[in-house]
């Protein structure tokens, strides 16, 4: 058996597969993020194609982590394989947005009450810090980053009543309704109806009104759901 000197380190062969598969995982991870955060943006628009080849040369990688990221969206439903054809971005499906409104409506219903009832004067200052930087936004036309607080609203909620993984599920059920919203903002101009409704939900937990909070969570959850028809007649591709 070769002995190694005081400054060399062995490494047996199995823990250097055990590394190379945690390279690998780490890596597919990364690409399934970048991907998933495009396809939700519409920066990949449904429909497109995706060509394994071409992200693996873009990530400098083998594909074989690029096709375990693209499995895990297929599971999201983000993109659908067609062995003989190749991989496209997944059309919004239209069926699942009524059943996670209703999912939102029973998880965020009950971690405002929570976070009503615990919400301190640093956690207002959030939320007031969130709902500042939205009207930027909504006032500059940045779509993008006015999703962004957005999201970040309803996750500081999460975080107040203390059931932060209540948001990690959410995000997960709501990605159809992610999907349809990002052209729901600019068509129909709803971006200052959603920087009052925070206000007002806002104000509730300020006041410590859980029911309030409540009422006013679930207004805005109800008006969540898209015009869908609307949306249809202008984007007849990207809907299933």
């Amino acid at each position: 058996m070769r002995q190694t000197s005081e400054t060399e380190v062995f490494v047996h062969p199995a823990s250097q597969e055990a590394v190379g598969r945690l390279r690998r995982v780490t890596t597919a991870g990364a690409i399934y993020e970048r991907l998933h955060a495009d396809i939700v943006s519409l920066r990949m628009p449904p429909g497109m194609m995706l060509q394994e080849k071409r992200i693996a040369e873009d990530f400098g990688v083998s594909r074989t982590p690029v096709r375990e990221a693209l499995l895990r969206l297929s599971e999201g439903g983000l993109v659908d394989i067609y062995p003989q054809s190749g991989t496209i971005v997944s059309r919004v499906r239209v069926s699942a947005i009524p059943e996670a409104v209703v999912v939102r409506k029973a998880l965020e219903g009950a971690t405002i009450e929570t976070a009503a009832l615990t919400a301190t004067a640093a956690d207002i200052a959030r939320l007031d810090a969130i709902i500042a930087r939205q009207q930027w936004y909504a006032a500059g036309g940045n779509a993008s980053s006015f999703h962004e607080e957005d999201e970040a609203f309803h996750e500081a909620i999460a975080q107040i009543s203390g059931y932060p993984g209540i948001w990690a599920i959410l995000k997960t059920v709501k990605i159809q309704i992610d999907r349809a919203r990002r052209l729901t903002l600019p068509v129909l101009g709803r971006a200052d109806k959603v920087v009052h409704e925070h206000m007002v939900i806002r104000d509730a937990l300020a006041a410590h009104d859980a029911t309030a909070a409540r009422a006013a969570m679930i207004h805005h959850l109800s008006a969540v759901i898209p015009d869908v028809d609307e949306l249809r007649s202008r984007y007849p591709d990207y809907f299933c």
